[in-house]
């Protein structure tokens, strides 16, 4: 049976038609004679949507019990079993009700699509799993709704359902998205231009990498290699010079010039050992195309411009763009360069740019640790002037008739032997010099054609050649080993300092450690190990790169950090000379692994020292605040019971008033302590029932004096699920907090408003006001803000109403209220945490 094919319409956000665009799509397929069923639509009370699933048959759904009240859930069984060639599921990221065949509706329609029926269905792209942490900050609202990423990306085929936010705000003020009474909340809110524009740039963005994702899918199966250039992608070529921010910077420009361009810095680094670029230069490189926007890649290559062009035509870039070589006019005999060997080889779709720069022709400086290494290249043309060079030389000698004397011959001769030491090293040489020795003493040496020498001249001649070829290849060779050394030692200097520095500063993370270990050494991974005393079983802490072995004896590299750590190196064995730096490495890791220990030790101590804050608050708080109303309540009973006083009535019920008073004040002040206390030892657990926010509000407003407060709650507002006690209490720390500081002329307003899947009470005072810097504080345990008069409260009030809203899975802030003031914001789902019955949408604020 075949497996049915899914698709997906991806909105930007809310209201922008995602559903009405699914139905005008069954509504066509219907005519065209295809069976077609709505298996679930939820059209919320939207006149559009209801015309739209007219003439569509409707398939019963199933109805569950949850917590007292029913939910209707797709019935899966029943869509099974009509069998229709396309179901339509809308809300694809929706929570079933406990009970359901499935927990989320994305794994009904999975067996739906299981079963070979075609499935249309509609997603919000922030209820996308990847996007939660990066939409969470955008609306302030983290969703709980989500579904994976992987299930969307793997529809046959994905629709982009966009609208300009002014006109998206338009449909909603219109009334064509909710409620009259919910529209002002969610255009405060949720449907802010700002949200809805980030919103929409993410579902663009997301989009084009699935278009992208799928064009790379093609062209692999079809084994396309040329460039198609749908999409300008620059590709920036680095050296680890210090040209290459200029590079990147014109590629920048080169990419704003097209829509959508795309740049890709790639730096190629040699296989066989310390990496040639300074460590520093490329950090500072990489930070500077990531702030462009761009993305950085090291990739490894033992010939570079191959390696460059691979990665360019696999990431189907149209453009490459590199600088002009820093090589000096005669360094262009040792062969071409870089760039202008890519330029060559780029071919005609594939443009390359040259850039010029500040250092171009100017040297490449000391070359680097493993550049001063002899390539194959230069080995091969080391070699072959060594061995064909003195053969060439004799036969065009020979050839052409020349005599110029056997000193010009020994001249010539040696001048081949030092070319070969030069681009070979020491072995070529000599081997130039024992092949030019044998070609002199039998072609141009008298008696020629054999081996014997007449004349001590002619003998002093040749030996005072290969002398002086000898010595030379090793004054060369080791002139080249010196300089390997020394650019070596640089090297690792830079890298040293750098490592050491980023460690020093705290910039440096152990897994990134670890990974500029495995790029640095070009290995396949790296394993940072530690065990328990001196003769434990080693257990791995971090690691960075591939499959890891299962123990540090495995390894291809075994680096022992003192008795308990050891780092190992997996893909490649090390020469001897690298395990000097890789020490320091390892070194610098334990390090790390310290820092961050004691940086979890710091955090411990921080949350004992405010403990101890809180404490000695407490202490604070009972010495004075809760004294206050027992010195009151002291001062009435003993003026009451005072045998010589007669108190008149209305004497006797003021001190009465106030001995009451007195213990409405203390008990509210135990009652806070208590369940700050129930809080900070987490042993608060709401009972949840259906409630109606009109019957908490009067009770918690029942303390305030009459006038201080003016209510706006709808009873048309839904019932959510909370439990009563905590929110009257919540309610009525924060209502009290508001009546302290406003003026008595202007009382607070408590209001109510609710959108899909929220509520939202809002407290507004009139007072002072308080700084953005301080909005947070203010329900830390006790703060005060300002000059509030001591024995008015210890502080705790606003601390114990947010998490009273918190335990019942809402949540509670402070904004600036118009025109000076301070308002509360409490918002609480409309169902149970983690459900979202009815396919109601997430908070849309």
């Amino acid at each position: 049976m075949r497996r049915g094919r899914l698709r997906v319409y991806l909105g930007a956000a809310p209201g922008v038609g995602k559903t009405y665009a699914m139905l005008a799509e069954a509504h066509r397929r219907l005519e065209r004679g295809t069976d077609i069923a709505v298996a679930l639509v939820e059209h919320h009370d939207r006149p559009r949507t209801r015309t739209l699933l007219r003439g569509l048959e409707e398939i019963p759904r199933t109805t569950l019990t949850h917590r007292g009240a029913a939910f209707h859930e797709m019935d899966v069984a029943a869509v099974l079993a009509r069998r229709p060639a396309v179901a339509l599921v809308d809300e694809l990221a929706h929570s079933n009700v406990p009970g359901s065949r499935h927990a989320k509706r994305w794994q009904d329609v999975d067996e739906l699509l299981d079963a070979g029926i075609d499935v249309v269905t509609t997603v919000n792209i922030q209820h996308l799993e990847s996007l939660g942490d990066v939409v969470a900050p955008i609306t302030g609202v983290r969703q709980r709704e989500t579904v994976p990423d992987a299930v969307v990306r793997g529809a046959d085929q994905i629709e982009l359902v966009d609208m300009a936010p002014e006109a998206l705000r338009r449909r909603l003020a219109h009334g064509n998205v909710y409620a009259p009474e919910r529209v002002d909340a969610a255009l405060a809110h949720y449907f802010r231009p700002g949200n809805l524009t980030a919103l929409r740039e993410l579902a663009l963005l997301w989009v084009a990498d699935r278009v992208d994702e799928y064009l790379r899918r093609y062209r692999v199966e079809h084994d396309i290699h040329s460039t198609w250039q749908a999409r300008e992608r620059i590709v920036v070529g680095l050296t680890g010079g210090p040209e290459g921010r200029a590079l990147i910077r014109r590629a920048a420009r080169l990419a704003e010039k097209g829509a959508g361009g795309e740049v890709m810095a790639v730096y190629v680094a040699r296989g066989d050992g310390l990496r040639a670029a300074s460590p520093r230069e490329l950090t500072a490189q990489r930070d500077l195309v990531e702030d462009l926007g761009g993305t950085y890649h090291h990739v490894r290559g033992d010939d570079i411009p191959d390696a460059l062009l691979e990665f360019a035509r696999s990431a189907n870039a149209t453009q490459v763009v590199l600088g002009v070589s820093r090589r000096r006019p005669w360094e262009y005999a040792l062969g071409p360069g870089i760039s202008t060997q890519v330029a060559r080889e780029a071919g005609p779709d594939l443009d390359v740019h040259l850039v010029t720069h500040d250092r171009m022709g100017k040297g490449r400086g000391l070359p680097a640790a493993r550049g001063a290494r002899l390539g194959r290249a230069r080995l091969a043309a080391g070699w072959a002037v060594g061995v064909l060079g003195p053969a060439a030389l004799t036969a065009g000698l020979r050839g052409l008739g020349l005599e110029v004397g056997l000193a010009n011959d020994v001249l010539l001769f040696l001048s081949l032997v030092v070319t070969a030491a030069l681009l070979g090293g020491l072995w070529p040489a000599l081997a130039s010099a024992a092949l030019g020795s044998l070609l002199l003493n039998w072609y141009f040496t008298a008696p020629s054609h054999t081996l014997g020498v007449t004349g001590a001249h002619n003998l002093l001649a040749l030996v005072v050649f290969f002398g002086v070829a000898v010595s030379v290849a090793s004054v060369v060779d080791l002139a080249a080993r010196r300089t390997h050394q020394a650019a070596r030692l640089r090297a690792e200097s830079e890298i040293l300092a750098f490592l050491a520095g980023g460690v020093l500063r705290g910039e440096t993370g152990l897994g990134e450690l670890l990974t500029r270990v495995g790029r640095t050494f070009a290995t396949e991974s790296v394993a940072l190990w530690e065990r328990e005393g001196t003769r434990g079983r080693f257990t791995l802490v971090a690691s960075g790169g591939g499959d890891q072995p299962e123990r540090p004896e495995d390894a291809d590299v075994d680096v022992p950090v003192g008795e308990r750590l050891a780092l190992t190196l997996h893909g490649r064995v090390l020469p001897a000379e690298d395990r000097r730096v890789l020490a320091a490495f390892a070194a610098q890791a334990a390090t790390v692994l310290d820092h961050q220990r004691l940086r979890a030790d710091a955090r411990a101590a921080r949350g004992l020292a405010e403990g101890n804050r809180i404490r000695t608050a407490l202490l604070a708080a009972v010495s004075h605040d809760l004294r206050t109303p027992l010195a009151a309540i002291k001062a009435g009973v003993t003026s009451l019971r005072a045998p010589d006083v007669d108190w008149p009535r209305e004497d006797r019920e003021e001190l009465l008033a106030s001995v009451e008073e007195g213990a409405d004040r203390l008990n509210q002040l135990v009652d806070n302590l208590l369940d700050a206390s129930r809080l900070q030892t987490d042993t608060v657990r709401p009972v949840v029932r259906a409630t109606a926010l009109d019957e908490v509000v009067p009770a918690a407003l029942a303390q305030v004096p009459e006038g201080r407060v003016a209510t706006r709650v709808p009873e048309s507002l839904p019932i959510v699920p909370l439990d009563a006690g905590l929110l009257e209490r919540a309610l009525a720390n924060i209502v009290e907090n508001a009546v302290k500081y406003s003026p008595p002329d202007r009382p607070v307003l408590l209001s109510a408003s609710a959108v899909p899947g929220w509520v939202e009470l809002r407290v507004v005072d009139r007072g002072p006001g308080v700084p953005d810097d301080a909005k947070e504080r203010v329900f830390e345990p006790f703060q005060r803000h300002g000059d509030a008069p001591r024995g008015g409260g210890v502080g705790l009030g606003l601390a114990v109403a947010r998490g009273f809203v918190e335990a019942m899975g809402g949540t509670l802030t402070a904004e600036d209220t118009p025109g000076g003031g301070l308002t509360m914001v409490l918002r609480l789902a409309t169902a149970p945490p983690g459900e979202e019955p009815d396919g109601q949408q997430p908070p849309p604020w």
